[in-house]
């Protein structure tokens, strides 16, 4: 049962912008905190940024930040992934998840990793975003 759907991916040229969205026709999201993560070929997953149900937003990954916001349409049950001056080292699978335990975001990256987060959210499919002159 596909939970949350991406949508937004496609072909961008360097410096040009997407907005990915997340949506849920199973559950309102607004309750829970959802966390961005993308995946380049041949490289391990990367998780970006996390918006709480309160809408307090995390920036977890250096490379991204000032040029990618998180966001929430309670009305449309969608939660967004603003990218801008994008690059081709940001081409890669971009997933939104979250995990219905959490409403607050996790202050540090690493709990994604050493936690059961992989296996107790809830995944996308995933989107595609591929930057290329």
């Amino acid at each position: 049962q596909v939970e949350l759907e991406e949508s937004g991916g496609g072909l961008v040229q360097p410096g040009g912008s997407l907005r990915l969205s997340c949506a849920s026709s199973g559950f309102t999201l607004d309750d829970y905190a959802i966390t961005w993560f993308r995946q380049a070929p041949r490289k391990e997953r990367e998780v970006l940024l996390c918006i709480s149900n309160s809408a307090d937003n995390i920036d977890y990954l250096d490379d991204v930040k000032g040029r990618f916001t998180i966001s929430r349409d309670a009305a449309k049950n969608t939660v967004y992934l603003q990218m801008n001056s994008l690059q081709p080292e940001d081409t890669a699978v971009y997933y939104c998840a979250t995990d219905r335990r959490m409403r607050r975001c996790p202050l540090s990256p690493t709990f994604y990793r050493i936690s059961d987060y992989n296996r107790t959210a809830s995944w996308g499919q995933g989107t595609q975003v591929t930057v290329s002159s």
